[in-house]
């Protein structure tokens, strides 16, 4: 046997030891051998080693949608849908040792979100077995990572430079914390905290704005516009002021208010379910970043969460992912999973249902957090398709059939899918949502909290939609209209007076509101509540903001570039998240400042109503990797979604979240990302370097992983002859981050 894969086999019997898993049980080892070629004629070859494939019918596995095909004849490989693939081969019955199955994968790889997941057998009589798997770390050679000639992995001189432009910040003050107040005034002396707080309302122009008091031997007093602005203050001073300075203070007057009223956050549950409890978590420290609404992400192409009582299929069909063809039960797996629908490990099966929801309502009011309910259309609409054609089979009912019979219409949509367009020339999508929006509605009723709005989402309906509709080109006659534009646009007109009939503010993604004439605008603009804008142009003729303030319709600063959550802290290729937004940390969106990003003027018929962050589920595989996307990047959206203008330095920041904010997430057991420490080689001396003083680094000098065993750096140290690559991590209150690389040239 080959000696690398006899380690391959070592490895994958240590990990199946540590998970329980039978070491017979097949196993498969992922790496990428290479990248090849250039522009559009580059690929990768991507090797998967194959322990027991004698026990092997069909291997089947998610990965992003690329082009693929086999380097060996006898395998074949094929697409059950975009994202879901399948492996056959003559080789597996009689292989009685590992075998290297290789793939040619059109494109390049640079990051670790491009490996396949979620692995498992189908056997001849159908039944499905989960598959472990191993991956194999991208911190290597350039070239099996990268674009041909190409090297966009930040090395660790870089990271040391920026660690060092981190650490001038200046001396802080317990009043220093995220989002930071507006003005704080120090009266002289120590306010003790040891009587109740006063607390009462006040008048002022802004509803939100609070005056906490803190005096030298007196009695704290918080006095505020409204209920709700009296309770944030309540909970500013107890969780950010009192409890971490031992109830002492410089005694002081604070007032503040924020600069918008909608501070928001969008979680996607839809691709990739976490539960109402991890939810409530990441409610809770929305609170403490005063953050007031939850965008949320129920239905997507991959999944519908919600339970909507009359519409059973939407769950039994639309929250159920695993191995099928057809998706008559449930849907394909996507993403990840072990191949059963009915698997409660993981993150690809679940929902939320009307009692949950209803609970979840009430907590978020507790909280003072709005709930803003997303129900995608007409496109993103897959996982409603399957299930109402799902329904349309089981009872003949074509009520709520949201396709048509005979559509011909070839498109591809942003996530590779062909088929998840509502028709919005028939009746069946009006009634659908009329169904759902009345359903939703009676949830916000029982739970005695306000429905702020429904948003219908209206993003990314891609080129050759309804084409070949024979009732999308009649109704496109009639109107005298043409194009998937337009047909998107009188789709949005239709739902606005839906909601209109029932008094619910509208919201949507930016093609809601962006390219239609006078008319439609004068229409469907007084029923939006606000438009998420999110992406990003210098340009005032193509900033997509201005044109829809210009149009009348309010916006929510939603960019890609900065406030992303999903997105890569950095291009490291171990990172979680997605880079076709480029990057996005914490300095990233405390940059986002939002009347740069929509310079307003008097052509504005509509004003910025605020910001909000978005956490698309494509890569969660757990609530500790939500957890860690958001965490601390989303700690520059809540300060400038409080303060539009200037406000700290980078120094400073980093410094406000690593002595006031990581101690508060660890106490409340928040994940959190850590950046990687810096590496430089100096007179002939090695020197690291971390954003975050107090944690320990882990170093090694002959090309293995570090480790929490490594050799600890406590100084610099004489760079010893022949060593060609120093390797570091950083370790933190039990968190470890990724692990930085640093090439020795001659």
């Amino acid at each position: 046997m080959k000696p690398f894969l006899k380690s391959i086999i070592a490895t994958l019997a240590s990990a199946a030891s540590l998970t329980g898993i039978n070491a017979a049980t097949p196993t498969v080892h992922w790496e990428v051998v290479d990248n090849y070629g250039s522009g559009r004629d580059t690929y990768y070859i991507q090797r998967l080693t194959i322990t027991e494939p004698s026990q092997l019918n069909k291997l089947c596995f998610n990965e992003f949608a690329r082009k693929m095909e086999m380097t060996n004849p006898a395998d074949t490989i094929y697409e059950i849908i975009p994202g879901y693939y399948c492996i056959e081969s003559s080789r597996f019955a009689d292989a009685d040792e590992p075998i290297v199955v290789d793939i040619k994968t059109k494109g390049w790889i640079q990051s670790i979100n491009y490996a396949p997941d979620g692995f498992h057998n189908v056997a001849a009589d159908g039944t499905v077995t989960p598959i472990s798997h191993t991956r194999a770390s991208l911190v290597v050679e350039p070239h099996r990572r990268n674009y041909p000639g190409r090297d966009v992995m930040v090395y660790a001189d870089s990271i040391f430079r920026f660690n060092q432009s981190l650490a001038d910040a200046r001396t802080l003050s317990p009043y220093d914390i995220v989002p930071s107040f507006k003005k704080v005034t120090l009266t002289g002396g120590t306010y003790t905290h040891s009587r109740p707080v006063q607390g009462s309302l006040i008048r002022h122009e802004n509803p939100e704005f609070y005056r906490i008091t803190l005096p030298a031997g007196g009695a704290a007093v918080v006095e505020a516009a409204s209920p709700e602005a009296l309770a944030m203050a309540h909970r500013v001073l107890t969780e950010q002021l009192l409890k971490p300075n031992g109830g002492k203070l410089p005694a002081a007057v604070i007032e503040d208010y924020p600069d918008f009223h909608y501070r928001g956050l969008m979680l996607d549950v839809a691709r990739n379910f976490y539960s109402v409890d991890e939810l409530k978590k990441l409610v809770n420290q929305m609170s403490d970043m005063r953050m007031n609404r939850l965008h949320f992400h129920v239905t997507d192409d991959e999944a519908w969460r919600l339970e909507i009582p009359g519409l059973p299929e939407l769950t039994e069909v639309g929250s159920r992912r695993g191995y099928t063809t057809d998706e008559n039960d449930y849907l394909v797996q996507l993403f990840a999973g072990d191949g059963n629908p009915d698997s409660k490990d993981g993150s690809a099966n679940g929902f939320i249902t009307r009692e949950e929801f209803i609970d979840f309502l009430q907590f978020c009011d507790e909280q003072g957090i709005k709930v803003i309910p997303e129900i995608e259309s007409p496109g993103h609409a897959r996982a409603a398709i399957k299930a109402m054609e799902a329904r349309f089979r089981r009872t003949g009912d074509d009520t709520f059939r949201l396709r048509e019979d005979g559509d011909t219409s070839i498109y591809t949509s942003a996530q590779a899918f062909h088929d998840n367009l509502m028709n919005p020339a028939l009746p069946g999508p009006y009634r659908f949502l009329e169904k759902v929006f009345d359903e939703i509605a009676l949830m916000y009723e029982e739970a005695g909290v306000e429905l702020p709005a429904i948003h219908i989402g209206g993003d990314e309906v891609p080129e050759g939609a309804w084409d070949g509709s024979p009732s999308a080109q009649k109704m496109c006659a009639e109107l005298g209209i043409s194009g998937r534009h337009l047909m998107q646009g009188e789709f949005g007109r239709r739902v606005a007076a839906i909601l209109k009939k029932k008094g619910i503010p509208m919201m949507g993604w930016q093609e809601v509101g962006v390219g239609y004439d006078e008319d439609f605008n004068a229409e469907v603009a007084p029923v939006t509540m606000g438009v998420n804008c999110w992406t990003a142009s210098a340009d005032p003729k193509q900033n997509k903001a201005l044109r829809a303030l210009r149009a009348g319709f309010p916006v929510i600063i939603s960019n890609v570039d900065r406030f992303y959550m999903d997105m890569l802290y950095t291009h490291h290729p171990m990172e979680r998240g997605l880079y076709w937004g480029g990057t996005v940390d914490e300095f990233t969106s405390l940059g986002g400042y939002p009347y740069e990003i929509c310079p307003v003027d008097s052509t504005c018929k509509a004003p910025i109503l605020g910001l909000q962050g978005q956490l698309f589920g494509e890569t969660i595989r757990n609530n500790g990797i939500v957890e860690s996307h958001l965490f601390p990047k989303s700690l520059g959206l809540a300060e400038r979604a409080w303060n539009a203008d200037r406000t700290y330095d980078n120094a400073d920041f980093n410094k406000v979240i690593y002595t006031k904010v990581l101690p508060a997430l660890d106490r409340n057991d928040i994940n959190y990302h850590l950046r990687a420490p810096g590496i430089v080689v100096e007179d002939g001396k090695i020197l690291m370097n971390s954003a975050y003083p107090g944690g320990e680094i882990r170093y090694t000098l002959d090309g293995s992983e570090p480790t929490a065993e490594s050799t600890l750096y406590v100084g610099e140290i004489t760079l010893p002859d022949g060593v060609t690559e120093i390797r570091a991590r950083y370790y933190y209150y039990g968190k470890e981050s990724m692990t930085s690389l640093l090439y020795i040239h001659d």
